[in-house]
């Protein structure tokens, strides 16, 4: 069996009840469940529609995410998420760039490197490099001024936290960033690159190994070997070229706002909602959420 999920933005909770009927029986699916009224529904399908993709475009102009996945398993017993434009809604390098006043030089190749266009290893040092000088304070000047996390995500978490989820924070950013963001969500660890600093200003290094797209495929091949779990019981989320490894080996594996080179290669693309999607994909209804 199979599961359809319809979403609609928080924000908005606009979803017509008229549109999941007519999918429904479109389908010839099952009964439809609402696990939030006007922001989520749910019902069950005994194969995958030929046109599901077809549907999912109409949706996505229209404003609405469409997921399709099997039924059993949907819950998960780990989170993995990345942080930038994940469970932040920045780029914590790109913040820092433009406290350092190389902002776009910056930018411009974080977005080449999250759309696949660099390698991520050699991005990281080139952008790292033009932060040599910048005193160590601003840090937490980014932090406190110019960092927001992404809506949804506390619920995420502590949803999952009160099924007996464990949650992991594994991002290719910092661990100057990813320690206080872990702290503020609730995750149960948190792993990252460190930027070096020498009385107090950051020399333009990292530590050595750099953690990339492969370090996030290790870090949920360790996760989940200490838990005696398998990838299959877990739910990895990311947006950006090096969470691709992480995502596609996850039992689900969600694109969020994802980069194009992304969302082409996931199956589960959410584009319109926020954070609380993933407790949706998982069949949790809204009056579950913790947090």
């Amino acid at each position: 069996m199979f599961t359809v999920t319809i979403l609609a933005a928080p924000s908005r909770a606009d979803l017509p009840a008229a549109l999941v009927d007519e999918l429904r029986g479109a389908w010839d699916g099952g009964h439809v469940i609402w696990l939030a009224q006007g922001i989520a529904a749910e019902f069950p399908l005994a194969a995958e529609p030929a046109d599901f993709w077809q549907i999912w475009e109409r949706l996505q102009a229209e404003g609405f995410d469409l997921a399709i996945q099997p039924t059993r398993g949907r819950r998960k017993a780990v989170l993995l998420a990345d942080m930038d434009s994940t469970m932040i809604q920045q780029e914590c390098i790109d913040e820092l760039a433009d406290v350092a006043g190389v902002g776009e030089r910056v930018a411009e190749i974080t977005a080449r490197a999250m759309n696949g266009e660099l390698n991520f290893h050699e991005a990281l040092l080139a952008r790292v490099g033009l932060l040599a000088g910048l005193r160590e304070s601003a840090i937490a000047e980014v932090l406190d001024n110019r960092i927001t996390l992404a809506p949804g995500g506390r619920q995420l978490v502590a949803t999952m936290h009160a099924q007996g989820a464990y949650a992991a924070l594994v991002s290719g950013g910092f661990t100057d960033f990813t320690g206080p963001v872990a702290r503020a969500l609730g995750f149960d660890e948190h792993r990252a690159n460190t930027l070096l600093a020498e009385e107090g200003v950051l020399t333009g290094h990292v530590a050595l190994p750099i953690l990339g797209r492969e370090a996030k495929v290790e870090a949920l091949r360790d996760i989940t070997a200490a838990r005696g779990l398998t990838p299959a019981e877990v739910l990895a989320v990311g947006d950006g070229a090096n969470d691709l490894d992480m995502l596609k080996l996850a039992g689900m594996g969600v694109a969020l706002h994802a980069k194009p080179v992304v969302a082409a290669q996931v199956g589960l693309r959410i584009n319109h909602g926020d954070l609380t999607a993933l407790l949706y994909l998982q069949g949790y209804a809204a009056e579950e959420f913790a947090g």
